[in-house]
């Protein structure tokens, strides 16, 4: 039985950017090394990403705070708000909703800059006079992606309890050591490693998912803002996918 194009162009998508991973694993380990590109990267895929993803890390913990408070007020465990919050931001919401923030802004910007560089043929230019261009604009973003976005998970993470905690003193009085100790309380290792861990396979996702759309993007400009679209929405999907199978291997082990 013949299978529909959609079916066909997924397939193709998912072998494409298999065999680009493949690749990427491929060149990391070869000589030369991109050393001065790689800062730099991290520099703008890390330092520059902070000032959004704390915003965002701060309103995130500070409204849930405030949606949680009249549900636990119901149900007469107020007091419990702070471990709830701590327990939710740490092992799902905030690596999760960084992550995707991080695919907004880095996703696109990476699949925009390398489509830019293929319609324009600099890809071509640089293949020409000697340069690998896949080492020096691929593997150095995915590997300063896949480094930076767990330390921005870590950021975020306290920047949210931070935002939690003022949400608990706009109509309570908690100190500062009270309320990080119930949230310490009861956070266990179990809980903040595989959050961490997952994390680098956001960032590795969001990278490599941009830089495949935007190394062969084509069709001119129009390309350009399909190659970042594309990018933002395919490593949503997949930041979606990996989280759901993070959350099937930690339950296993828990089980176990």
């Amino acid at each position: 039985m013949a299978l529909s194009a959609n079916t066909n162009e997924f397939l193709r998508e998912t072998g494409g950017i298999a065999a680009f991973s493949g690749r990427f694993f491929k060149e990391l380990f070869r000589p030369r090394y991109e050393v001065a590109e790689f800062v730099r990267q991290c520099f703008v895929i890390g330092y520059k990403s902070f000032p959004l993803i704390g915003l965002t890390g701060f309103i995130m913990g500070l409204v849930l705070t405030m949606q949680l408070r009249p549900s636990l007020i119901e149900y007469g465990v107020e007091s419990q708000l702070p471990a709830m919050v701590g327990i939710a931001i740490v092992r799902e919401i905030g690596p999760v909703i960084t992550a995707l923030i991080f695919a907004g802004k880095i996703g696109s910007s990476i699949g925009a800059e390398l489509g830019s560089m293929k319609v324009t043929e600099q890809i071509d230019a640089m293949e020409v006079s000697g340069t690998n261009p896949f080492k020096y604009l691929v593997v150095t973003r995915v590997l300063a992606s896949t480094l930076m976005l767990p330390v921005l998970v870590l950021l975020s993470d306290a920047i949210s309890l931070y935002g939690s905690y003022l949400g608990v003193n706009i109509r309570g009085v908690t100190s500062f050591h009270l309320f990080y100790t119930q949230v310490f309380d009861v956070l266990a290792f179990s809980d903040v490693l595989p959050a961490f861990i997952k994390s680098f396979f956001f960032g590795f996702a969001v990278a490599i998912i941009g830089c495949y759309k935007g190394y062969f993007s084509n069709k001119g400009t129009e390309g350009v803002g399909q190659s970042a679209n594309s990018a933002v929405v395919v490593a949503s999907i997949v930041i979606f996918i990996i989280d759901l199978v993070a959350v099937q291997i930690t339950d296993v082990f828990n089980l176990n």
